[in-house]
């Protein structure tokens, strides 16, 4: 998969002389690779539409250009069915613990804000809506009929996504990244960035605080400030919703992670992926019952 990835990369039209093509780390959903073309560094993301994940290569390219046009996330070089190439930014990717790092939690924050109020003003056509009780209730669907070696297991978690649904109550909807991995996250040294706009769209920001969160293992005292810094006001008004929000959230990945165990084609463990996204997901529903 990898040579023929890179010979795919390679001979895009875009590039006149590629002196370089080679994988990158990271990414569990494309193939992504660093190509050099007559001085210049790209990244090429290979990858057709997701159906089973949402994914639709015409939104993440709407969402690519909107946030680009922010200054949020790198230049749309060139993209073709399969194919999106990023101008390379130099830049340090973000672990779950620089995610967490009290010097680095406000200008995250920063970031989202920006990102939730600025899109919207750069879209020239329509985006999706990830709304995540209908995705988590769509996976739930195609993981029974597709045999999921987990389906004991979504009784249960459907029944817990009615009541997280009941208790987030009315929102409000902004331009959503909802993939909010510390991978995600990239650090030049003089400003961070948000990549990776294939689960991007319409949500409540209380997703991406969640995700952010709940993926990145913080603890209660920063997730409390962390609410302040975004609503500027005291956490106690979003408390409620947003710990629901937490678990929706987690659920989502860990519902992704099954379903990624039938589809997905890329040499990674979902099966460790799933156990470690359900242990956080029971974790915060305990936390969520006590709340």
């Amino acid at each position: 998969m990898t040579e023929h990835a890179i010979a795919k990369a390679a001979a895009l039209p875009c590039f006149k002389n590629p002196q370089q093509t080679e994988p990158l780390s990271g990414g569990i959903t494309n193939v992504n690779l660093k190509v050099t073309d007559e001085g210049r560094d790209y990244v090429v993301r290979l990858g057709s539409d997701i159906p089973e994940h949402g994914v639709m290569r015409w939104n993440e390219l709407a969402l690519s250009r909107a946030a680009e046009a922010a200054g949020i996330s790198p230049a749309v070089h060139y993209h073709e069915p399969g194919a999106l190439v990023l101008d390379f930014i130099d830049a340090q990717t973000f672990t779950e613990e620089m995610a967490r790092d009290p010097e680095n939690v406000p200008r995250i924050i920063k970031l989202l804000k920006h990102t939730h109020h600025a899109l919207s003003q750069h879209l020239t056509g329509p985006v999706l809506t990830f709304w995540p009780f209908q995705v988590n209730r769509t996976y739930a669907t195609r993981l029974r009929a597709e045999g999921s070696r987990n389906i004991a297991k979504l009784p249960a978690l459907m029944e817990d996504l009615d009541r997280l649904e009941e208790a987030t109550g009315p929102v409000t909807l902004v331009i959503g990244h909802n993939d909010l991995l510390a991978a995600n996250i990239l650090d030049d040294g003089k400003k961070l960035w948000l990549i990776d706009w294939e689960y991007g769209g319409f949500n409540t920001p209380l997703f991406d605080l969640a995700g952010l969160a709940g993926n990145n293992g913080y603890s209660e005292a920063q997730e409390r400030d962390m609410l302040e810094q975004y609503f500027e006001v005291p956490a106690k008004t979003h408390w409620r919703p947003y710990q629901a929000m937490k678990c929706v959230s987690l659920m989502r990945e860990t519902l992704w992670s099954m379903t990624s165990e039938i589809h997905s084609e890329l040499d990674f463990d979902f099966v460790a992926y799933t156990a470690e996204n359900m242990e956080r997901l029971n974790a915060s529903l305990k936390d969520f019952q006590n709340t």
